[in-house]
């Protein structure tokens, strides 16, 4: 098993043998009714991204090669979900795509996951379904995207320099059918490939290999002074890991609260890659078992 960074292109996805997926946009293969809804307003889930699965990754089916990623708009969480009374019974009474996995995280934010063969990962794209329900707040990716509505609601406009600039090429248009293209990368020499991501304050490591210098080579490292100050520009990362992208499926991760149990064969991503409101964190998409935290 290996480890893969997960480039985001400066440019739209094509349809192609090469493509691996992309941000915002549609979702492909499905029909509207069964495009999953938010059980908690009614409204659309919003597509965040299509990718498709390394061959080492592929756990979920003999034949699924991909997955489509839907979660809560950014615009319907603000500490709390926006909910509509009754609206859970009669979402989850609706049909549903044969390969449909829901699941919520701990501040019951809904997201789902449709499994997706190798025809249907090379469909055509659906549009969203009309809603099911009237708010005076219907959520703004369906307008404008995604990628606009992120930049609007989550306060990381792109400007000139900005990180989201760097990382997306330009400012999102307002088009629903926006898209960025992906791209995987796989990690030449990822000691932890294979293995469950640990918690860098964790004691129990096992073989884990920790991408942080221990506190003891900070200062040999020259990171802290002798009067235990960090010096300015240097880095805590360990050489091998100074590279790995923070958006990546396996391997080795340098986030700091990595969720409990989570297996080896897992997605981390950043709330921009997708465009979603994870109050600044990333978030750990377990595919074997089938959780998000």
């Amino acid at each position: 098993m290996k480890a893969y960074d997960i480039e985001v292109l400066h440019r739209g996805v094509e349809r192609s043998p090469d493509c691996h997926g992309w941000l915002f946009g549609l979702p492909p293969s499905i029909t509207p009714d069964q495009w999953p809804l938010d059980p908690n307003s009614g409204y659309p889930l919003m597509h965040g991204f299509t990718l498709f699965l390394p061959e080492d990754y592929r756990i979920l089916g003999s034949d699924v090669v991909a997955l489509s990623f839907f979660g809560t708009a950014p615009d319907h969480f603000d500490g709390a979900p926006l909910e509509v009374n009754g609206m859970r019974e009669k979402v989850e009474a609706m049909p549903a795509h044969p390969r449909l996995h829901r699941m919520t995280d701990i501040v019951f934010c809904e997201f789902a996951l449709i499994l997706l063969t190798r025809a249907e990962f090379d469909g055509p794209l659906c549009l969203p379904p009309e809603p099911i329900v009237e708010t005076p707040h219907p959520p703004l990716w369906m307008t404008i995207g995604a990628g606009a509505s992120y930049e609007r609601t989550g306060g990381y406009e792109a400007e000139p320099g900005s990180y989201l600039m760097r990382m997306l090429g330009e400012k999102s248009p307002p088009d629903l059918t926006y898209t960025r293209k992906i791209r995987l990368r796989p990690r030449a020499n990822d000691p932890n490939a294979g293995k469950p991501p640990i918690d860098r304050w964790g004691q129990d490591r096992g073989d884990y290999e920790s991408p942080f210098f221990s506190v003891e080579e900070y200062q040999a490292a020259g990171i802290v002074t002798e009067d235990g100050e960090y010096v300015s520009g240097a880095t805590t990362i360990r050489p091998w890991a100074q590279d790995y992208l923070q958006n990546h499926i396996g391997g080795t991760t340098v986030a700091s609260d990595v969720p409990y149990k989570t297996g080896p064969c897992y997605l981390e991503f950043e709330e921009w890659f997708g465009g979603y409101n994870f109050g600044g964190r990333s978030r750990f998409l377990d595919l074997g078992n089938m959780k998000i935290s």
